[in-house]
């Protein structure tokens, strides 16, 4: 199998606050240091893109110095914190933006799903942007009718489809925008994580067509994700990006092990920075023992407890805080809410100031395995206020069981111990 991508010391400079760099002179003194063969004078200048911190250059670089390949039928997964540059590689391999420094050779059309309606004219009827989409693709239109009906069934908008697509939702959107990136046969698919905008149903649906024309169709897939479970069942490879580079690249398990245990050795507390007003936010988060100490290894014979500190700066909302308890080999185990059994018209944070929460996890109910959480604040079926993926990562260990004790196999995501009554009877 050949390279389809060659990624070649790739580098990505913005300016803060400004298109460009938002100054004339900045924008001359560049164009005579090029007509004079000279380097430009601004790739000298800039910081590493950490949103934590403020910094003291105008100028950041939103990727440094990025080198990979990808070969043909290769599912390569893309992960890392917000604002690690993930999106911003995507663009430019997706050639939608340029590279500052470096260069990228592509064998093979693209096609993107970088943002809901990527590629979509709004004006457009859905069968409209089907044909638009694959003539830009380079497809014949005796080839798009081929698929067309293909396309409208695993979308699920036949009844919208000759309706203007500025009036679909975002998850209309998203449905046929994926449904025509998958199915007009390009020979690499790009997917950021847009497909979260999608119910959970159209979500498994989507990983399945993209594992389909990975391993049937020998199409190359580029996936950004946070459900690490995903990234493992779907990628063979993946990159960890961490403030705009590489911080490893290898086999998908590896590179997830080390991701989610990337900064563990600093604290066993994750705390967590907002630049922005915020009426709910999460502070912090830990994991905790029956005593109160903090850790990341947990005993499958042994509670243990989630810690969550939430800020109130604005009253006036039945607020929720939830979680995701997430396998990194099966996906989402469950998801549980503040208002789980606390649900009522009055809200349950009735002052500003600071919370402490704390969740029961009981003993002999998860299984030896490893395992994230993921934090969501909302106003339950109004808006999610902000999501806090991948925060907390901790291994259950389980030496006590029957199944560790004796080998016998277990299926199933869970292993809670049951009590079972039995009588004889005469």
């Amino acid at each position: 199998m050949g390279t389809v991508i060659k990624v070649e010391n790739i580098s990505k400079q913005y300016r803060l606050g400004d298109v460009g760099t938002g100054t004339l002179s900045h924008d001359l003194k560049r164009w005579w240091y090029k007509v004079r063969g000279k380097e430009d004078p601004y790739l000298l200048v800039g910081e590493t893109n950490d949103r934590s911190t403020k910094g003291e250059s105008d100028y950041v670089w939103a990727l440094k110095d990025i080198n990979f390949e990808v070969r043909v039928g290769d599912v390569l997964g893309i992960i890392g914190r917000n604002g690690a540059g993930k999106s911003t590689l995507l663009k430019i391999l997706s050639k939608t933006t340029t590279p500052t420094t470096g260069s990228i050779k592509v064998r093979g059309r693209i096609a993107s799903l970088l943002e809901v309606g990527t590629g979509f004219h709004p004006e457009l009827t859905g069968r409209e942007n089907i044909f638009l989409n694959g003539a830009i693709l380079g497809m014949t239109k005796r080839e798009i009718q081929l698929k067309f009906d293909e396309i409208v069934d695993f979308s699920g908008v036949e009844r919208y489809i000759d309706t203007p697509v500025k009036r679909y939702s975002s998850g209309m959107y998203v449905r046929l925008a994926f449904a025509v990136a998958a199915h007009l046969e390009p020979e690499i698919l790009i997917v950021d994580e847009v497909l979260a905008v999608g119910d959970v149903d159209f979500q498994k649906k989507c990983l399945g067509k993209m594992k389909d024309v990975s391993v049937n169709e020998g199409r190359t897939v580029l996936f950004v994700s946070h459900n690490m479970g995903a990234v493992q069942n779907l990628c063979s490879n993946a990159i960890l990006l961490d403030s705009g580079k590489i911080v490893k690249i290898g086999e998908s398990k590896n590179v997830l092990n080390h991701y989610l245990n990337f900064d563990n050795g600093k604290s066993l507390t994750k705390v967590i920075r907002s630049n922005k007003f915020l009426p709910i936010s999460i502070i912090n988060t830990s994991l905790l023992n029956s005593y109160g100490s903090t850790i990341n290894k947990v005993r499958y014979e042994e509670d243990f407890f989630i810690s969550i500190a939430v800020l109130i700066e604005e009253l006036g909302n039945n607020y929720s805080v939830s979680f995701d308890l997430i396998s990194v080999e099966h996906g989402i185990i469950f998801t549980s809410s503040i208002l789980d059994d606390n649900f009522s018209s009055s809200p349950i944070f009735k002052k500003k100031g600071s919370y402490k929460l704390r969740i029961k996890i009981p003993k002999f109910f998860l299984r030896q395995g490893e395992y994230y959480l993921s934090f969501i604040t909302s106003i339950p079926k109004i808006e999610i206020i902000s999501e806090y993926p991948s925060q907390l990562y901790f291994v259950v260990e389980d030496y006590t069981s029957l199944t560790a004790i004796t080998g016998e196999g277990k299926s199933g995501y869970i292993m809670p111990k049951l009590k079972w009554d039995y009588e004889s009877e005469q």
